[in-house]
């Protein structure tokens, strides 16, 4: 695990100083080495930066950037399967110096080219130069575990791991993207490809980006794509068939994400994904691993108590904190730090209090994303459906345009109940679309488009996400995998990934991803909807599977997700930092919310009112955002 940070500059007006700060601002993303190269093609000034956290090959043959032959690469992350690998590349006559899977993956490249990513399976964020064509490839996984962003404009093409490497070069402009903005008040993040900044982007995952130096030109070429899985026919396998090898798939992709030269452990929520990866590696290991919970003062939140039991019936060595709001507000004004383009996952707090707490036993931590996403654990799967096909297509139209000419204030009883008219709003398009995706798109926005206009200085056109597929999903195999495939493409990636990845890196540990194994997605995209969801039950598949290593009774409740009680915070504890930074004032200083109607939103909250508190949090952590990162509020 690694941070990366680099430049083609045809202006040639960057050096090694400038590589140097863009690399080392991500210091936390490798403490235990640094390396920097200018190269100077004939083109452009090409430079190579990282920051490593050393987890495999501890020594320093492990260095970078590293070169072979015509090749220099830099590497974020880790090949788990680089053994293999490497084993295939000594029959060809390869040697290796280093114990790393670095070198595997650059000589790899120099026999394979980009073949060599159908070999992998890990998780990766590569920058390689061949200085024989003049080319530079950029490459990110295929789930996007690891970042990788770009900055192109004005003749410099910039990259980072982190948006705060590329800010550190003279040539970038921190210029504000409006329809970024829109993105992220809605759904609390900014869907890829888009960044909060102008002509800034992140890389697709499972895509590469490809720079010619001599013909200046920039292309983007897909290698990877979840759809593809997604498209083909649905499995003739047994119940029982799938159940057992959906386990063995799992076996496999958790043990693999235990290669380390360093101590490795889990995050233990309670929930059956975190469950599921603790209950198989303790079944696989014959020592005790450490896994991690943190709880809530605030009972109600709070599921420490059954992950403690969960850990005790498994017999790992479990750690637990109990936190309240005072370890929050700790935290909350590093965020902008940590995440460092607007990100308001109520789940960052907890997120971050737990990677600080495992950094203090482990190096490696893995967590269980990706389990709603495969499994089908989310309600709004179900709701997507239910709303767009129990009712006849013509009633739903005809309900549609009767919610168009009634204002949701207007409707006694139900404007006073919780959220109403961000609800209505919602239905209202559902009902005028019919579509199962556009409903999982409205379903997952905390404020509407509507909204956001009414709340921003200047309403700004959005752009289109991931959310907005409409043809690219007809060949389908099944209603449902549909939504999987588009909530994998957005929340998955964009809220999920980026959560951990940064809460982890930011404390200088590596956060794995094991049900995001490759080899996984691509057979349970392959799963109908009658093994995902059966007989009324969610994951059904996953859940079957943990039965096995964990007693029913101790499993089954209610889901409750992994956030922080920020509803209760910020009408107590956190209310002085969200009067502060909502304040009229600090509003009109930043010039993009309108200012009398945001102040009548915060108002109506701190008073009782029905409000979700999401909405405020979206702006309160734009506002500490842009006070870290454009100008003191």
């Amino acid at each position: 695990m690694c941070g990366i940070a680099g430049f083609i500059d045809f202006t040639r007006k960057s050096d090694t100083g400038i590589l140097k700060r863009m690399t080392d601002v991500m210091a936390h993303r490798g403490p235990n080495d640094a390396g920097y190269e200018v190269i100077d093609h004939p083109g452009a000034a090409v430079g190579l930066g990282q920051r490593r956290l050393s987890i495999l090959d501890l020594s320093a043959s492990g260095h970078q950037p590293m070169h072979y032959g015509n090749y220099s690469i830099i590497f974020n992350g880790e090949i788990y399967n680089f053994k293999e690998i490497r084993s295939e590349l000594e029959k060809l006559g390869h040697s290796f110096f280093s114990g790393s899977d670095t070198e595997v993956l650059l000589k790899g490249y120099a026999q394979w080219q980009e073949k060599i990513l159908d070999k992998c399976i890990g998780m990766f964020a590569i920058a390689i130069y061949n200085k024989e064509s003049g080319e530079v490839t950029l490459i990110r996984d295929r789930a996007g575990v690891k970042p990788l962003y770009y900055y192109w404009h004005e003749g410099t093409l910039l990259f980072a791991s982190e948006l705060k490497g590329i800010c550190e070069h003279p040539a970038f402009k921190k210029e504000i993207d409006e329809r970024s903005l829109s993105l992220f008040l809605q759904y609390s993040y900014i869907p890829a490809p888009y960044t909060i900044y102008k002509h800034t982007h992140k890389l697709t995952p499972g895509h590469l980006l490809k720079i010619n130096i001599q013909r200046s030109s920039v292309e983007e070429k897909e290698y990877w794509n979840v759809m593809s899985a997604y498209r083909q026919p649905l499995t003739k396998l047994s119940e029982l068939e799938v159940i057992n090898y959906t386990e063995e798939l799992m076996h496999s992709a958790y043990n693999y994400r235990m290669v380390a030269d360093v101590p490795v452990g889990v995050f233990l929520s309670g929930g059956y994904d975190s469950a599921s990866v603790a209950a198989l590696l303790q079944a696989d290991t014959s020592y005790r691993i450490k896994t991690f919970t943190i709880g809530y003062k605030e009972q109600q939140w709070d599921e420490s108590r059954e992950a403690k039991k969960i850990a005790r019936h498994l017999g790992t060595e479990h750690y637990e904190w109990i936190v309240g709001a005072s370890d929050a507000k700790d935290v909350l004004e590093l965020l902008p730090e940590i995440y460092d383009e607007p990100f308001a996952d109520n789940s960052t707090v907890p997120t971050t209090l737990v990677s600080r707490f495992a950094a203090k036993e482990v190096k490696v931590v893995l967590s269980a994303d990706g389990g709603d996403e495969l499994f089908a654990g989310y309600n709004k799967f179900n709701q997507s459906l239910r709303y767009t096909s129990r009712i006849p297509r013509g009633i739903q139209r005809t309900l549609s345009a009767a919610m168009s000419a009634v204002a949701p204030e207007n409707i006694p009883y139900f404007n006073k109940q919780y959220n109403f008219a961000s609800r209505y709003e919602k239905m209202k398009l559902i009902w005028a679309s019919g579509k199962s995706q556009h409903a999982l798109k409205y379903i997952s926005q905390y404020l509407t488009e509507k909204e956001v206009d009414y709340y921003t200085a200047s309403p700004a056109a959005g752009y289109r996400t991931n959310f907005d597929m409409n043809g690219e999903l007809d060949d389908m195999n099944d209603p449902l995998n549909r939504l999987l495939a588009v909530d994998y493409k957005t929340f998955l990636v964009d809220n999920n990934l980026v959560k951990v990845d940064r809460a982890t890196m930011s404390v200088s540990i590596e956060g794995r991803e094991p049900m995001l194994d490759h080899r996984l997605v691509e057979f349970l995209a392959q799963v109908p909807a009658s093994l995902k969801t059966k007989d009324g039950i969610n994951k059904y598949i996953l859940k079957t599977i943990v039965h096995k290593y964990i007693p029913r009774t101790l499993m089954e409740r209610p889901k409750r997700p992994f956030i922080a009680p920020l509803q209760e915070w910020f009408r107590d504890e956190l209310k002085e930092q969200m009067q502060y930074y909502l304040g009229p004032e600090r509003l009109a200083k930043t010039g993009l919310f309108n200012v009398p109607h945001v102040t009548e939103l915060l108002n109506n909250y701190l008073s009782g009112g029905k409000v979700s508190h999401q909405k405020l949090w979206n702006m309160l952590v734009f506002q500490l955002w842009y006070s870290r990162w454009i100008e003191k509020l």
